[in-house]
């Protein structure tokens, strides 16, 4: 059984948020930190990925849509979003290999939680959109195949943090390390025996100018602007989410 777990999502190959999580105490002291998905596609995914697999057996991976689709952009099925082609190109085969074999879910105990799955999007599918206030019928449906003994699932994908219950099933997301919406800071999350929602601050302003400087994405510099300054709010995130949704 796992007395403390530290959930880290959506990294998007951004270092400087990584590293700040990493510091904090609670991770730093954390049985175990699990990798909800999305980890190495943005404008440094080699340091991403290799300061990640430094920790060894301290970490369990999760694989997201975007590591399978720098997996696919490598094999030559091109990313609609060009700084996931540009991120495919960086990476070493070891580190392809490694996404590649990513599974796409993980249950493991607990304290105070019980089994616990941890997924990227749902359990059934890694780019699938449930939001904080998806419908009840709409929660059954996505869950409908977990496990009974399964009372709380883990999921990162839409970069907005949350916990509710779902039909006496607890529900969360850990937001997004590198791509917050709603605010600059990197969001994660803290489990057993409860869960606690977290967001660590960092300098954006070092992080913005470290990312322009040591990257060599040709628009690293936008990049970390739009994202680590987290211009997209919470409400444009839902709205341009909600269709997807089903709604």
């Amino acid at each position: 059984m796992l007395e403390r777990v530290a959930v880290l999502s959506d990294v998007h190959g951004a270092l400087p948020p990584l590293e700040a999580v990493l510091a904090e105490p609670d991770v730093a002291a954390a049985d175990l930190i699990v990798l909800t998905g999305d980890i190495a596609a943005g404008p440094q995914p080699v340091e991403v990925l290799d300061l990640l697999a430094g920790l060894g057996d301290r970490v369990r991976w999760v694989g997201g849509n975007a590591d399978r689709e720098l997996v696919e952009a490598r094999a030559g099925r091109p990313s609609p979003i060009e700084v996931s082609n540009w991120a495919a190109g960086q990476l070493r085969d070891d580190q392809v290999a490694r996404l590649a074999a990513l599974p796409t879910a993980v249950t493991l105990p607990v304290a105070g939680l019980g089994e616990v799955l941890f997924c990227h999007a749902t359990p059934r599918d890694d780019e699938e959109v449930v939001l904080v206030d998806s419908r009840l019928s709409r929660w059954a449906e996505v869950l409908a195949d977990v496990p009974a003994e399964v009372r709380t699932v883990v999921c990162g994908h839409t970069h907005m943090p949350f916990a509710r219950l779902v039909d006496r099933r607890l529900v969360v997301n850990a937001g997004s390390v590198g791509m917050p919406y709603g605010g600059p800071g990197a969001h994660w999350a803290l489990l057993g025996p409860g869960v606690q929602l977290r967001r660590t601050a960092f300098d954006v302003d070092a992080a913005c100018a470290r990312v322009a400087a040591e990257s060599g994405f040709p628009d690293a510099a936008g990049w970390a602007d739009e994202y680590l300054r987290s211009r997209h709010s919470d409400a444009e995130a839902l709205a341009v989410f909600g269709p997807r949704d089903g709604r």
